[in-house]
């Protein structure tokens, strides 16, 4: 394990530098199995590594080098291999794979195609560090790189203006979670002297439990995992990454970038487990965030930002479940959302693709004729993400609905929230598949639509499968070693909360079957009568809005005055005056420049003279009185 695991880093890097520094000279077919075949060996290794672990190896902390040194405190670079980091290895190699698989497909003709590629290994290569690292440093260094490089593929088309600003917010958002990351690094180091994971687990006891220093750690960590995964308040910069292609979308929202700031909290656990209140607010911040994002979801028409906010909203319960100490289920609920989301994403690519890159789901309907391999695949993910029974959605979402209803305190209406957030899942998806995908199964269609290639219909495929059996996995049991056994709930118990989350997705559905299938002219009437309530959440609540007038417009006028004022009449003055002086001192001491022998040595004989004098008075032999 200690050979395989820096292997799983070095197969993308090698992707990446082959296709960052010969890409342009090499055939396109290479570019793309290069890109694509990095990350596939990536998870044949890591399933090797699985295989270790089921076998009865022990979780690996290996140093391999000394990166700094200071003293007696240096920072290694070790890899901290356990079943949380496979898990999270194997769907980010697995899943990566498969949108790698599928972009050499989709972008077959872009003229960037050896620069999309790379991207997306640097992307995967940051990813696996951020979660194969054993010290706070690596991570942060990985979180960076995750970080630079969803910016470059965010505006990747960055002849467009609107995909630029889109990696630019991203970026600034990103940046805020960064600073939050170190601030934290920094308390640690302080208080603990420690830095990498195995001394911080078994001295974070030295702090008080619930005291002020380790709730500040676990607060300033939580400011990392919401930028990182789009969580109120920091979420804005998420719905306008779409601006990248589609398997951009589908690698950050589904198995990479967004789940990043879950596994933080799952890995700092013991802190969270130390500082209950940041515990809570974990919670908080996630539950609301489902319940916010879904409402959003319900009026928006671009495919591509309903399954953002989607992600959002998913993104949320598993905020929740780690934040009530339900590990496991939160990261259950990881493996299985990577799967249904990565192909709700990758359907939609070849929908868009169809539609000539039209987004408009208005402008969509009745597909299953046209491409009936992307229709029926969609169908499987919608009805996962909407926890349709048997499904792996299902048993992911109902352990996290079970983890909170069955909860003590104000966890309990958090698990209402949840319940209520599964019903407005199953009411947008199913609202997206039925405007979209269309009802009208039956009806003669003269489009004339034709299904994607196999590169891409091959990998939904797989996924659609994942949809469906991954809730079989038992991702409790693995990780039993890192969170403990989880407590098991009556068999009664288990049974209703189960047939009642059914029942609220089923009301889900009906409510979409009846506005958008059966009586379209009912939703007509419904956003009428919901006027200004209804463009109250078409707006995402306006906090766009909110955010530009209160940070981006006062931060331009602040440029401005530093630059029309500061900059010219300050700095550039005072840089001017400094230059100015010298250049009049220049002109005085000019005229003693005069080319004249004679005169040069009139000032020389002159000079001597002074110097003489001033010797004999410091030495007494003038009459002088020296101070």
């Amino acid at each position: 394990m200690d050979t395989l695991a820096p292997l799983v880093l070095l197969a993308p890097l090698a992707g990446f530098l082959v296709n960052a520094l010969f890409g342009r000279q090499l055939p396109r077919r290479v570019v793309g199995w290069v890109g694509a075949g990095s990350i596939g060996l990536g998870f044949i290794l890591s399933l090797a590594i699985l295989i270790q672990l089921l076998t009865g190896a022990k979780p690996l902390d290996q140093t391999y080098f000394i990166w700094w040194q200071s003293g007696d405190f240096n920072v290694p670079f070790n890899l901290y291999v356990d079943p949380l980091s496979t898990l999270m290895i194997l769907v980010i190699t697995g899943v990566g794979f498969l949108i790698h698989a599928y972009s050499i497909g989709y972008m077959g003709e872009d003229q960037g195609y050896s620069r999309f590629f790379a991207y997306m290994n640097l992307f995967v290569l940051s990813m696996l560090l951020l979660v194969l690292s054993g010290n706070l440093v690596w991570l942060i260094i990985g979180w960076a790189g995750v970080g630079l490089s969803s910016y470059l593929l965010i505006g990747f088309w960055f002849e467009r203006t609107s995909a630029v600003v889109a990696a630019r917010k991203a970026f600034v958002m990103n940046t805020i979670g960064d600073v939050g990351m170190i601030f934290a690094a920094f308390l640690l180091f302080l208080n603990l002297r420690v830095m990498d994971y195995t001394a911080i687990f078994s001295r974070v006891h030295q702090l008080p439990k619930g005291g002020m220093v380790i709730t500040a750690i676990c607060l300033l960590l939580l400011v990392g995992a919401v930028a990182k995964s789009a969580q109120l308040p920091l979420h804005t910069w998420l719905p306008d990454a779409m601006e990248g292609p589609t398997p951009v979308s589908a690698l950050i929202h589904a198995a990479t970038m967004v789940t990043a700031g879950v596994y933080l909290v799952a890995r700092m656990h013991l802190l969270y487990d130390w500082a209950p209140t940041a515990a809570a607010t974990v919670a908080v911040v996630g539950g609301v965030t489902a319940f916010f994002a879904a409402t959003i979801g319900t009026a928006q028409v671009d495919i591509k930002r309903i399954l953002a906010y989607s992600t959002m909203s998913q993104i949320g319960y598993m905020f929740l479940a780690v934040g009530i100490g339900a590990y496991a289920a939160g990261m259950f609920h990881f493996m299985t959302h990577a799967f249904f989301k990565a192909l709700l994403f990758l359907a939609a690519g070849n929908v868009i693709h169809a539609f000539h890159d039209d987004q408009d789901i208005r402008h969509m309907g009745n597909l299953r004729a046209g491409l009936p391999i992307t229709f029926w695949t969609f169908l499987i993910g919608t009805l996962s993400i909407s926890g349709f029974p048997l499904l792996a959605g299902f048993f992911s979402k109902d352990e996290i609905i079970r983890a909170a209803l069955s909860a003590a305190g104000s966890e309990f209406w958090l698990g209402v929230l949840a319940l209520i957030t599964a019903g407005l899942t199953a009411y947008y998806m199913f609202r997206l598949f039925f405007i979209a995908f269309g009802w009208e199964w039956l009806s003669r269609d003269d489009r004339h639509l034709h299904e994607a290639p196999p590169i891409q219909t091959v990998p939904v495929v797989i996924l659609a499968t994942g949809a469906v059996v991954a809730g079989y996995f038992p991702v409790a049991n693995f990780l039993a070693p890192i969170f403990g056994n989880p407590v098991e709930a009556g068999f009664t118990v288990v049974l209703g909360l189960a047939a009642l989350s059914v029942l609220v997705a089923l009301a889900g559905f009906g409510m979409a079957y009846l506005l958008h299938a059966r009586r379209p002219e009912l939703a007509v009437a419904w956003r009428t009568r919901l006027g200004p309530l209804h463009t109250l959440v078409e707006h995402k609540y306006y906090i766009d809005e909110l955010y530009d007038r209160v940070f981006v417009r006062p931060g331009f006028a602040l440029a401005r005055f530093l630059n029309d004022r500061i900059e010219s009449r300050v700095i550039d003055a005072a840089v001017n005056g400094v230059a100015d002086f010298f250049l009049v001192e220049a002109k005085e001491f000019r005229l003693i420049q005069t080319g004249r022998v004679r005169s040069y040595a009139l000032w020389t004989l002159g000079g001597a003279i002074g110097v003489v004098l001033v010797v004999a008075a410091f030495l007494g032999y003038l009459p002088v009185r020296l101070g």
